[in-house]
């Protein structure tokens, strides 16, 4: 008979046991050592079992074991320091507050909405990169002190777990997760009333979701879950799986993120008393509905002494925007959330969500309408970034790809000028790092310098790593490559009982790995560019790298193909198929069902990482970073965050054929043979050659420049604090400026340039240089008449821009210079702007000159997308191409 409701009955815990209770509760314990420490100690065994979970050990650890742990004295002095240790970290002062009090404008808050988050396998809320991203970003936080508040939703199934048939073919499980048995608490009032956030739908139904809280260190977590019993069952289903379901289930956990999350925000900050965000973060567009909820409580406002009191759409727009930073994630357009824009007006209309606010008002802000877009599409990275005053990428490479991507936001602009920045994803450290990686920096430089300097970063502690002696640096890294292999075979042995075997046929397991030979690393998610199989495009050639005699390699590969992606699931199985031959199955092995536990030990216990993506599609791409955390080399493509800071001395390169006139077959061949020529020549040859001691000396001072430049930078601490100071904190000024008054203001000007934008235009430039006078050092005096229409030179920037320029004329490397007015209105209403031009380099040099909007509280001189620029023959010839 099969029980038709599971929960569990946890053990009452003596009272000098309460604390293990509080230090469960707290994910800290994912990535502080002595926390997990003090739980294995409880019961090695179980511990094991729970597959370190504190709050599932707790539950099952037998009574009388409970009972000798309340009276072992040493036992509960290691339980009161951890304790004491947690509430430090809690409560004492940080990176954040130091800054603050040395006079940093930050923000009293800061929101940030995910529709995914990887803090640990024990809360399985995550399907990849994006997920772990938040995760690491809520961390850091948390080391740094910043009041951030995280936001997504809890998935009663989370994503699925994964395994193989016995033909390799990927299987899907999706396990239930009941709250109650997660480290979670329900958001209550103060009388124990479980807080509710409801949303209308159409035809007067309701879409209803209570609030889980996690603590995640010193940053609360809220997890909004729909499978309430006063849901009808459709609605206590749209938070059942993680990227389930179809464009209608996908809308509502939308707006279940978006609107509801700022509705479980204000719950949360009125009952505890945390303070309000001023600055909200949407981690890519599946939160972008948190911007119509703010404008609609704004609006709500109006007459209740608010001091946004009164303000109409377009003011509360440009309220909401100012204080909103949206990061995009994606290089490719078809990785965006796209609905129909009758589909979303159905949900946001008088009969549905947000009543009285004119619902074409709200499909402006996401309809693809520039050229090239669909019109009755709905983008919801469109509408994040037209919500949103500050947007980034998440490397440099991808910020230049994203502004390229969305341009037609802003007509007229170059793509480098679009305001989209960058910041660099980064890696929580203390979470990826081994613990013997970690010791071994500590007896260099002390545990409280190791623990800062891989929170908060800073370089010349990572110099330290240059000490550290070549014979510890390797028996380090074989330390860690044994444990990979022991690792390796327990799970291969498990995927091989799951797909069928019986004992008798798995003894060749035991020789499965070696850990004395070159590990190759691979696991990522499986969509097709990302390119799991390019390993396998000459298989003869990569036969003999496994099975060189002298210098063999070997290959650890994990990932998911999504459920629906059957040309996914199809490259998995080719993998595991040429896994399972048995002349390689002990050099090669696909793990199934990757997730963060097994990536501790992947990132930890290989040599080399291998990245192979179509470039540009990687927007980041972090696993490498955990990788080289712990010593290991990368191999990839200069994609993503390889792009910006590969460097010889501690990786390899591996070349592109991304011309245009390279076909996709063709690409992927060269591709994989430049890496087999780079395993070849390069990578094997130096990891094997060693001195009389054993010891590969110019790999180990791979590893070690590996640490010493690499590790500062791939710090999600060091990514958190470029949020803070290039993002969060002019947002929070931004906002702060915004009054009701000053919205409203600004709203109305850009609603006059707007209208006055058509008749706008350079009539004419001249400039005052002669023949002889276009030499390096010297300067032209430009003189501009413009029309401004009903607007005023208050109103506009009028700008030179000069540059380099290639055979079509165009500009590159510009100067922007300011033009001031010097003359008019004439009777025509036309106005003279001069200026000084200085010829600032040699060579092919140009110029032209523009109009913009210009204003105080624009955050970038792109904001409205209007330019005027000079029509063909409108300008003397001077104005064009000089010093050819």
């Amino acid at each position: 008979m099969k029980a038709i409701r599971r929960f569990t009955v946890r053990p009452v815990l003596p009272e000098p046991l309460r604390p293990l209770s509080e230090l469960s509760r707290n994910l800290r314990w994912s990535w502080h050592p002595e926390t997990r420490e003090l739980f294995e100690s409880v019961d090695p065994d179980r511990w094991r079992e729970t597959g370190g979970d504190p709050v599932r050990l707790l539950g099952s650890v037998a009574t009388d074991r409970l009972t000798a742990l309340a009276d072992d004295r040493r036992f509960l002095r290691r339980l009161e320091a951890v304790r004491e240790d947690l509430r430090d970290y809690v409560t004492g002062q940080r990176w954040y507050q130091q800054t603050q009090a040395g006079g940093g404008d930050l923000p009293a808050a800061i929101a940030y909405f995910s529709p995914e988050f990887g803090i640990t396998g024990a809360l399985p809320q995550y399907s990849g990169g994006l997920g772990i991203l938040a995760g690491d970003h809520l961390k850091a936080a948390s080391d740094l002190g910043v009041p951030l508040i995280g936001v997504g939703l809890l998935y009663r199934h989370g994503y699925f777990r994964q395994s193989l048939s016995r033909e390799g073919w990927q299987q899907e499980h999706y396990p239930v997760l009941d709250p109650n048995e997660l480290p979670l608490a329900r958001l209550a009032e103060d009388d124990g009333r479980a807080v509710q956030i409801r949303l209308a739908l159409p035809h007067g139904r309701s879409l209803r979701a209570a609030v889980w809280v996690a603590k995640v260190g010193r940053v609360p977590l809220l997890l909004l879950d729909s499978d309430v019993d006063e849901n009808d069952p459709g609605e206590r289903d749209v938070t059942d799986r993680l990227y389930g379901g179809g464009s209608e289930h996908r809308l509502l956990q939308e707006m279940l993120l978006g609107i509801g999350g700022v509705r479980a925000v204000r719950a949360y900050c009125r009952i505890t008393g945390h303070p309000g965000p001023e600055v909200f973060h949407t981690n890519e567009g599946h939160a972008g509905f948190l911007g119509l909820e703010r404008i609609r409580e704004l609006i709500a406002a109006a007459g209740q002494g608010d001091d946004k009191d009164g303000l109409d759409f377009q003011a509360a727009l440009e309220s909401v925007r100012a204080g909103t930073v949206f990061t995009t994630h994606t290089p490719v357009p078809a990785g965006i959330d796209r609905f129909d824009r009758e589909l979303v007006a159905r949900h946001l209309g008088d009969d549905a969500e947000l009543p009285g606010i004119d619902v074409e008002q709200v499909l402006r802000l996401g309809l693809e309408s520039y050229p090239g877009g669909e019109p009755n599409c709905f983008n919801m990275a469109v509408m994040g970034l037209r919500l949103a005053q500050r947007a980034n990428g998440v490397s440099t490479l991808h910020g230049s790809v994203s502004r390229a991507m969305f341009a037609g936001l802003w007509p007229g602009f170059d793509p480098e000028e679009v305001p989209i920045a960058s910041v660099t994803n980064g890696v929580h450290a203390p979470t990826w790092v081994a613990p013997e990686v970690f010791r071994l920096g500590a007896r260099q430089i002390g545990a409280q310098r190791t623990e800062d300097a891989l929170s908060v970063g800073a370089s010349e502690r990572w110099d330290a790593v240059a000490q550290i002696p070549d014979g510890d640096v390797w028996e380090l890294r074989r330390s860690l490559r044994e444990q990979l292999v022991e690792e390796v075979r327990n799970r291969l042995r498990a995927s091989w009982r799951e797909r069928g075997a019986g004992a008798a046929e798995l003894g060749w397991i035991d020789g499965v790995l070696d850990p004395d030979v070159l590990t190759i690393g691979f696991a990522r998610r499986v969509p097709s560019y990302k390119r799991l199989t390019l390993m396998l495009r000459d298989r003869d050639r990569l036969m003999e790298l496994l099975l060189h005699p002298e210098r063999p390699v070997q290959i650890v590969v994990a990932g998911k193909a999504h459920p629906a992606d059957d040309g996914g699931k199809a490259l998995i199985q080719e993998l595991v198929r040429f896994a399972d031959d048995p002349r390689v199955r002990h050099r090669i092995v696909f793990l199934p069902d990757y997730g963060m536990t097994m990536a501790q030990k992947l990132y930890t216990g290989c040599d080399v990482w291998l990245n192979n993506p179509l470039r540009p599609l990687e927007a980041c791409g972090t696993s490498g970073m955990k990788a080289a955390l712990n010593g290991c080399l990368n191999l990839s493509i200069r994609d993503g965050w390889w792009d910006e800071w590969y460097e010889p001395d501690f990786g390899w390169a591996i070349p592109t054929a991304d011309g245009s006139a390279t076909d996709d077959e063709r690409r992927d061949e060269l591709e994989a043979a430049a890496i087999y020529t780079l395993l070849e020549e390069r990578v094997t040859p130096r990891f094997y050659d060693t001195d009389g001691g054993g010891l590969p000396r110019r790999w180990i001072d791979m590893v070690r420049q590996t640490l010493v430049h690499l590790g500062p930078k791939v710090l999600a601490g060091r990514m958190v604090r470029e949020y803070v100071e290039r993002l969060y904190a002019p947002a929070a000024r931004a906002h702060r400026t915004l009054t009701s008054d000053i919205a409203s203001e600004l709203a109305a000007w850009k609603a006059r340039v707007r209208a006055a934008w058509p008749r706008v235009a350079v009539e004419h430039v001249e400039a005052s240089a002669q023949p002889a006078a276009a030499e390096l050092g010297s300067t032209l005096n430009l003189r501009v008449r413009v029309t401004l229409g009903e607007l005023a030179p208050d109103d506009v920037e009028v700008q030179a821009v000069a540059g380099r320029v290639d055979a079509g004329d165009r500009i590159s490397e510009a100067t922007v210079v300011s033009l001031k007015p010097s003359a008019g209105p004439d009777l025509e209403g036309r106005w003279v702007f001069e200026g000084p031009l200085s010829l600032d380099r040699t060579g092919a040099f140009g110029y032209t000159v523009r109009i913009l909007p210009g204003h105080r509280l624009l955050a970038s001189p792109a904001e409205l997308g209007l330019v005027a620029v000079p029509t063909e023959g409108g300008a003397e010839q001077e104005a064009g191409v000089l010093l050819r």
